[in-house]
């Protein structure tokens, strides 16, 4: 007698996955929203150096668009994922893009220079997150459990 696996079989880490990253995502938003906010003054009183300030204060306006696009993607994307919709995979997708041109956007205009270590920490996690993010959505609709 042969036992197999079956291809639609629910992994049990989805649900998980996708919930972390709902809850991670959303976190996210509340630092997106507190992006839209701030001002020079604000960013120095949290204890930023008047040049750090400034960079912060002056890359383009695409970079916030791409965090915008990373992080409400990232956020309908899991919540699709939990919801085991297929959807989930172009939105993750674009989240994983957004995220990489803002990981390039501080590159570029100086934002890991100015802050170091811990910005690029941090943006370092948060791609490979979407990343897997967009991995779990991919392994899932290959297993044919996303609707």
């Amino acid at each position: 007698m042969t036992f197999t696996i079956s291809q639609h079989r629910r992994p049990p880490w989805l649900p998980l996955a996708a919930t972390l990253g709902l809850a991670w995502n959303i976190f996210g938003l509340v630092q997106f929203t507190g992006s839209l906010l701030r001002s020079e003054a604000s960013l120095i009183e949290s204890g930023l150096d008047a040049d750090q300030a400034a960079v912060m204060m002056g890359y383009p306006a695409w970079m916030t668009v791409a965090f915008a696009v990373g992080v409400i993607g990232g956020t309908l994307g899991s919540a699709l994922l939990l919801l085991r919709k297929k959807l989930a995979v172009p939105v993750l997708a674009a989240s994983l893009a957004g995220y990489i041109l803002l990981y390039i956007g501080d590159i570029l205009y100086g934002v890991f220079a100015a802050l170091g270590a811990p910005q690029i920490i941090v943006l370092t996690l948060v791609v490979v997150i979407a990343a897997a993010l967009l991995w779990g959505s991919l392994e899932a609709r290959a297993r044919l459990i996303l609707t």
